[in-house]
């Protein structure tokens, strides 16, 4: 029982002592504010009373909402039956995000202002700065950056990508704010401005994404601003002119409006663009239009026309009137083109305009169409010859225009299309059609060339009053048009003569040649039979020097014998000669023996006449020869009364012959048998056959 009054006895003053703390707590009025979030005052009442009419926000002490805020911590001060505490969170700003404010309270905005002027306050972070300063209520020029900020949203209503901090507010407030958001995100306006860059980030769902800059544009981007305010226009304006000096104006890009409106900037479109950077630029204050920058190709020049500036002096002078050409920064067409190259103007104030300065093709010619597409309207050309062919002529014009011309040419057709739909293809129709008028249709066919030719030089000389060079002018093969079921194309009817002709021709050609051919033919098959006997011409050409050659050594050798038996010769000569000289020596001294023989046997027979006719006899007896011949041929008188003797050596041959012949020839008959012979000193008698001759 002691135990259970002890327990009693304590919880009873645990409860005395936590009213106590509690009477005191709301006595003296401590309150404590988390860190990650921001005290707003709620003065219930006040001894001076309430607000001036049109504020909400107390600066003295009054009665509503106070300016200060409380931080994070244990505050004493503010019992609960004089104050209520609202506590909100810090308003957070993402890296690389926008914030946007709109202020509840302050002076209100003038007529020419969409926006509250720029007020330091530290961020809006300092409320009283804000309304002392003369801060305006509505949406805020002033943005907020990355990072966190302790802000009294019961003044600023601060509108971010993540959401909207707005503090104890009206239901319409909130609404509104949510378009706002809305709108925003729509437009990507919590993002800064990316120009330039390979990415740009957008909205998908709750999260930010990169897209391919590729997918929004094939050229290099720039930044068009239109800005929402500040002064309007002049009447007859539509540009804002560029204020301040240096690139970013003094402003740094429209990221300082109320230094922008300061210099003089006006809302609407601005002449100056934005080029590759990053911008956080307040989209309440001024919209970013992302456009293409100006490129000008290699092979043309552009020509500004300018929409903007004062009224310049015609530099082309009095005599040429076909529009004005200025001097650069005056409103018309500028007298100096822009070469090749990227620009960064705005289009909504200067277009550009290309003129091809190299050669260029245009094609008379239906359904074909070159990459320019200057020609996309062009068809061939209609045509009716002398000798009444309906044909459509297809044809090709170099054309160029000087780059110093360029500017003329603009301001007198306005662009190229013009010039060729309103100038060039009717000049071109009439010319061709003049053409056919004096021409057949087989000089159309046949004479191509020179109807080129002339159209070149013609063509030239009428476009050069336009600033135009006409390079060439190029025909094609004149076709028929539409025909009836049936019909026969006459173009083509004059093409078969045509190509009969020529084949007949290509013909004689033909066979003249195929005449040549043979020739060569024949030179070839005789230079073939010289290369497959050369072989054998070689050996011959060889065996020939081997022959002269070996006759050289033979000769040689010849001359060498014959030197060497003449030399003999005359040594066997020599021998001789002196043989001889020995043996007739010899011969001497035995003749001189005979004769001294001889003397002794003619002295032997005492009478030489009786030696001589001892020998005679002797030579007879041992002679072979008979004495008395076997037949004794006479010749008698012929009869022409001449004696054999006075018959020619050849009649009496002849007569021989003939007789000859007549017995039997010249048949060696059998010789006798040898007769006995005789004693010695006596011959066998021999009958000796006598054949007269007559």
């Amino acid at each position: 029982m002691d135990g259970m009054s002890v327990l009693f006895s304590v919880v009873y003053w645990v409860v005395i002592g936590g009213f106590a703390i509690m009477a005191v707590y709301w006595l003296i009025g401590v309150r404590y504010i988390p860190h990650r979030r921001v005290g707003i005052l709620e003065k219930l009442w006040s001894e001076k009373g309430s607000l001036g009419h049109g504020r909400i926000i107390a600066l003295a002490g009054e009665a509503g909402y106070q300016a200060r805020v409380l931080r994070g911590g244990l505050h004493i001060g503010y019992p609960f039956y004089m104050y209520s505490v609202h506590t909100v969170p810090l308003v957070t700003i993402a890296e690389g995000r926008i914030g946007y404010v709109y202020a509840r309270d302050g002076h209100p905005l003038t007529a020419s202002q969409t926006l509250g002027s720029i007020v330091e306050c530290n961020g809006f972070q300092d409320p009283v700065a804000f309304l002392t300063n003369n801060g305006q209520r509505g949406r805020q020029r002033a943005i907020l950056r990355e990072g966190v900020y302790a802000i009294n949203t019961a003044l600023f209503v601060v509108i971010t990508e993540q959401g909207i901090h707005a503090g104890p507010v009206s239901r319409q407030e909130r609404e509104q704010c949510a378009s706002w958001q809305q709108e925003l995100d729509t437009a990507r306006g919590f993002s800064p401005v990316l120009v330039g860059s390979a990415f740009y980030s957008q909205r998908s769902g709750d999260h930010a994404v990169q897209t391919d800059a590729a997918k929004l544009s094939p050229h290099d981007l720039i930044g068009i601003i239109t800005v929402a305010d500040g002064p309007t226009l002049d009447p007859g304006e539509f540009i804002a002119p560029q204020v301040g000096d240096g690139a970013s104006g003094g402003h740094n890009y429209f990221q300082d409006p109320d230094t922008f409106l300061a210099l003089g900037g006006r809302r609407g479109k601005q002449l100056q663009v934005l080029t590759d950077g990053t911008y956080f630029i307040n989209r309440w204050f001024a919209t970013v239009e992302l456009q293409p920058k100006t490129l000008i190709p290699i092979g043309y020049v552009g020509v500004v026309i300018s929409y903007y500036g004062s009224a310049g002096e015609d530099v082309t002078g009095p005599q040429f009137r076909y529009g004005v050409q200025v001097e650069a920064g005056r409103r018309g067409v500028w007298r100096d083109a822009l070469p090749p190259g990227k620009y960064a103007l705005n289009p909504y104030a200067i277009k550009v305009e290309l003129v091809p300065t190299v050669n260029f093709v245009l094609r008379w010619i239906t359904g074909q169409t070159e990459a320019h597409r200057y020609d996309e309207d062009l068809t061939s050309i209609p045509l009716i010859t002398a000798d009444g062919y309906e044909p459509l002529l297809p044809l090709s014009l170099v054309l160029h225009i000087d780059y110093e011309k360029a500017p003329r040419v603009v301001q007198r057709f306005g662009d190229v299309r013009r010039l060729i739909t309103q100038t060039l293809d009717p000049i071109l129709t009439a010319y061709f059609r003049d053409v056919a008028q004096a021409s057949n249709m087989l000089d159309l066919l046949t004479s191509r060339e020179e109807i080129q030719r002339r159209a070149t030089e013609e063509l030239g000389r009428r476009f050069q009053s336009f600033d135009i060079n006409c390079v060439a002018v190029l025909i094609g093969r004149p076709e028929t048009g539409p025909l009836k079921p049936g019909q026969e194309d006459p173009i083509d009817r004059l093409f078969d003569q045509l190509r009969q002709r020529r084949l007949a021709e290509e013909q004689k050609a033909t066979f003249g040649k195929q005449q040549e051919a043979a020739v060569q033919q024949k030179l070839l098959n005789h230079a073939q039979a010289e290369a497959e006997r050369q072989t054998q011409l070689t050996q011959t050409r060889v065996e020939i020097e081997i022959a002269g050659n070996r006759g050289a050594a033979q000769l040689a050798e010849a001359e060498r014998l014959a030197k060497r038996d003449i030399a003999l010769a005359e040594g066997r000569a020599r021998a001789t000669e002196l043989e001889g000289q020995g043996e007739g020596a010899k011969i001497a001294q035995i003749g001189q023996a005979e004769a001294n023989v001889s003397r002794q046997k003619v002295e032997a027979f005492t009478d030489p006449r009786l030696y001589a006719l001892s020998i005679v006899s002797q030579q007879l007896a041992h002679s072979e020869q008979p004495l008395v011949p076997e037949r004794v041929v006479l010749f008698s008188q012929g009869g022409d009364g001449k004696t054999p003797a006075e018959t020619g050596l050849f009649q009496s041959i002849m007569q021989v012959l003939t007789t000859w012949q007549s017995i039997g020839g010249f048949e060696e008959k059998p010789k006798a048998p040898a007769a006995p012979k005789t004693p010695a000193g006596t011959e066998p008698e021999q009958e000796t056959e006598i054949i007269r001759v007559n």
